[in-house]
């Protein structure tokens, strides 16, 4: 728990000046800099960080049925309802948070269990 909290807190103190990737617009590589983190490289969380953080698989069916760019921007923009994830508004420019957005909803889904 203390390991997901310092990551977590590591994760949304990295990048204040906008630099996250090197201001890339790719939203790949945005993805590895500031979310892969918490969601895991290919947008599945590890059990862990499910379990201790309530990080969102991004590759679940549930997700993927309802996501939308709008959608995600504004997660990533505002951050969580429970403050688990931080905002990302002062670390990411916009056309960086919609290229994350765009890149998480190209994401492959999971496979079925």
């Amino acid at each position: 728990m203390r390991r997901s909290l310092a990551l977590l807190f590591l994760v949304a103190t990295t990048g204040c000046d906008k630099n996250i990737a090197g201001g890339s617009t790719d939203g790949a590589a945005v993805f590895a800099a500031a979310c892969a983190a918490c969601h895991g490289p290919g947008g599945a969380p590890s059990a862990a960080m499910a379990a201790a953080l309530g990080v969102r698989d991004l590759t679940s069916s549930a997700f993927k049925v309802r996501a939308t760019p709008a959608l995600v921007m504004a997660q990533v923009r505002n951050g969580s309802s429970n403050h688990k994830m931080p905002s990302f508004a002062e670390a990411l420019t916009e056309p960086q948070i919609a290229a994350v957005a765009n890149y998480v909803l190209t994401l492959p889904a999971a496979p079925p269990r």
